[in-house]
C-alpha cells in the first residue's frame, strides 16, 4: 500500500527520484543518507501528534454529549414559579410574612440574562478557596467549563446541536484521511534526503512539499563543523555543517535555510564525511583547480592584424637570439 501511495505522491508533487550528481569525476561520487534513527524519531513525533489529536477529539465529543444531555434536561424541566411579594396591610405590615425569617434568609435575585449567568459562574470560581492556587484540580476546572458551555447551549436554537455534530463527524473523517497522508510525507522526507560529494563539489537535497537543493564548490568552502545534540548522541546521529565564504552569524533555527551553509543532517558517519570533505578540499586546492562552472578567458594573441610582427615581439626575438649566442660562447 505504501509503495503505491509513494508513487502517486511523487508523481502528484512532481518530485524527482534522485538529484543529478554535482560537477566532478563520476568515479569520485559518494552518496550519503540520513540515519535510520532519524526516521524513527520523526515517526515517534508523528505518532505522538496523532494520539494527542485523537484524545482531543474524544474529549470534546464526550463533553458535547454531556453538555447536550444537561441542556435538554434543563429545558424539559419547568422553571420554578416565582412567588409574588406579600402586600402590606393598612398598618404597613406585610400580610402573612414572617419578618424574622425574612431577616435571616434575605431573598436572592436570580440571574435573568445569559451574561448574568456567565458572570455568576465566573464570580463563583473567583471566590473558590482554590482560586489562584496551582493545585486546583482539573476536575473542578472541567466542571466550571462544562457549566459555562451548558449556559451557552441553553440560548442556542434546537438545530444547533445537529449542526455541531455534523462538524464533529467531518473533523473525525478528516483526521482519519490525514493519517496515511502525513505518514507518507514523514517517510518520504526521510527517503528523499540526498547528500552527494565528488572531488570538486557537493550537492544536498531534501524536502517533499518544498524541495531545497543546494550545491557548493570546494573553491568556496572554508569550514567543516560536526555538531551533535544530547538526543542525537543517544541515537548515534550528528550533523555535518559545511560553510562557504560570505556567510555571517546565523541563528541555529535559520541555518538550514542559509545559502552559505550546507548541512548533512542526522547522519551516522559524520566523522567519515568530515574527513572525506577535508581530504578532497586539500586535494582540490593542491591541484589548483578553479571553479568547475567558471569559463576560461580566451588567450590573447600576440600577433597583430597585419602579417608583420609588432615591436614587442621583434624585441623579444632579438633578446632570445642574444641569449643563445651568449650560451654558445660560454660553452
Amino acid at each position: 500500500m505504501y509503495e503505491a501511495m509513494r508513487r502517486e505522491m511523487l508523481a502528484l508533487l512532481k518530485v524527482p527520484e534522485a538529484p543529478h550528481p554535482p560537477a566532478g569525476r563520476p568515479e569520485s561520487l559518494q552518496v550519503f543518507r540520513a540515519g535510520k534513527n532519524y526516521y524513527n524519531l520523526r515517526l515517534i513525533s508523528w505518532g505522538a501528534a496523532q494520539l494527542i489529536a485523537l484524545a482531543a477529539i474524544v474529549f470534546w465529543s464526550a463533553m458535547l454529549i454531556d453538555v447536550e444531555a444537561t441542556a435538554r434536561s434543563r429545558r424539559a424541566t419547568p422553571a420554578p414559579a416565582t412567588v409574588a411579594p406579600p402586600l402590606p396591610d393598612a398598618d404597613g405590615k406585610n400580610v402573612g410574612a414572617d419578618q424574622s425569617l425574612r431577616r435571616d434568609h434575605p431573598a436572592k435575585s436570580q440571574p435573568s440574562t445569559f451574561a448574568d449567568k456567565i458572570k455568576l459562574i465566573t464570580d463563583a470560581e473567583k471566590k473558590s478557596p482554590r482560586h489562584g492556587s496551582r493545585h486546583r484540580s482539573i476536575r473542578e476546572w472541567i466542571d466550571n467549563y462544562k457549566q459555562m458551555l451548558v449556559e451557552v447551549a441553553l440560548v442556542l436554537p434546537l438545530w444547533a446541536f445537529p449542526l455541531i455534530w455534523a462538524l464533529k463527524i467531518t473533523a473525525f473523517v478528516i483526521y482519519l484521511v490525514q493519517i496515511p497522508v502525513t505518514y507518507a510525507v514523514r517517510r518520504l522526507d526521510y527517503e528523499m534526503r540526498w547528500y552527494m560529494v565528488t572531488d570538486r563539489s557537493l550537492r544536498l537535497r531534501y524536502g517533499v512539499w518544498k524541495i531545497t537543493e543546494s550545491t557548493m564548490s570546494f573553491a568556496n568552502v572554508q569550514q567543516v563543523v560536526v555538531s551533535q545534540g544530547p538526543l542525537q548522541r543517544w541515537l548515534g546521529l550528528a550533523n555535518v555543517e559545511v560553510k562557504s565564504a560570505g556567510g555571517g552569524t546565523v541563528h541555529p533555527k535559520e541555518m538550514e535555510h542559509d545559502m552559505h551553509t550546507g548541512i548533512f543532517q542526522s547522519v551516522t558517519n559524520a566523522a567519515h564525511i568530515r574527513d572525506l570533505i577535508l581530504e578532497r578540499l586539500r586535494q582540490f586546492r593542491a591541484a589548483g583547480l578553479g571553479d568547475p562552472d567558471e569559463k576560461l578567458a580566451p588567450v590573447p594573441s600576440f600577433q597583430s592584424a597585419s602579417t608583420e610582427p609588432s615591436d614587442a615581439v621583434a624585441a623579444a626575438h632579438e633578446f632570445l637570439g642574444e641569449i643563445r649566442a651568449l650560451r654558445k660562447a660560454v660553452s
